[in-house]
């Protein structure tokens, strides 16, 4: 009777630990903050269960897949970060490096061209203000077409919402400098254009991009430092002393 005791206390104990060990599995595997990979017998559709922090569900990103998740990433309303920006062309490259600082809906974006000019701009998405260096000369227009990443010289990687499926070559989940990112390859154009978009999980911001034609890279940016909810003093302030945050 006593080792019959013993024999069921060690099942027990075994079963706990193997419990344990599931547990520990399931955790190590869980994937980071932000976008959740769920089981494949979702197919990529949107889970009805919020975490609490308005993450979706969505399966294993793939090209089927990854216009879903996309759908779930939300730009932060306040930020400020480093983008650089390469262009190719046959006879040489140009390089600009633009710090970028986002409060509400106004983006402001002071871009380094060649020979240390400094270009900035502020823009709404309805009227952009423009000066260049520490001129208080400002030129004022609507905003037209031109959009916050245009003044930034990067592309939108919304677009990629509006695309047939069949023009997405490939899609999945990596890791970019220590960034949880998805990333998407589109097919290449009616002109052989490819472009590659790298969008952070976290802050549903692009991090990094590439567009290549025949093989050759002929535009690539990355962002090189960023900061969440920064302290905006005067940075949308017009060079004549208008506060365009207080309008």
């Amino acid at each position: 009777m006593k080792r019959r005791r013993l024999d069921r206390a060690a099942i027990g104990f075994a079963g706990l630990i193997a419990l344990v060990v599931v547990l520990m599995l399931v955790n190590s595997l869980r994937p980071s903050p932000g976008i959740v990979l769920p089981s494949e017998k979702d197919e990529g559709v949107q889970s009805g269960e919020d975490d609490g922090e308005g993450s979706l569900s969505v399966v294993e990103i793939r090209p089927d897949t990854v216009q879903a998740a996309v759908a779930t990433l939300v730009r932060p309303e306040s930020y400020r970060r480093e983008v650089v920006v390469q262009q190719f062309w046959d006879s040489g490259s140009g390089t600009l490096e633009n710090t970028v600082t986002v409060s509400g809906g106004w983006t402001r974006v002071d871009q380094t061209l060649a020979r240390d000019r400094v270009r900035h701009s502020i823009t709404n998405g309805e009227s952009t203000y423009i000066w260049y260096n520490s001129q208080r000369t400002v030129y004022a227009a609507e905003a037209g077409e031109i959009t916050a990443d245009m003044e930034q010289a990067i592309p939108t990687y919304e677009d990629v919402l509006e695309l047939p499926v069949e023009e997405i070559a490939a899609a999945n989940y990596q890791t970019l400098s220590d960034m949880n990112c998805i990333y998407v390859e589109t097919a290449a154009d009616a002109y052989g254009y490819v472009l590659r978009y790298w969008v952070s999980v976290d802050t549903g911001l692009l991090v990094a991009a590439e567009k290549q034609l025949d093989g050759e890279t002929v535009y690539r940016m990355w962002e090189t430092s960023s900061e969440l909810d920064p302290i905006i003093e005067t940075e949308f302030t017009l060079p004549d002393g208008t506060d365009l945050l207080a309008g």
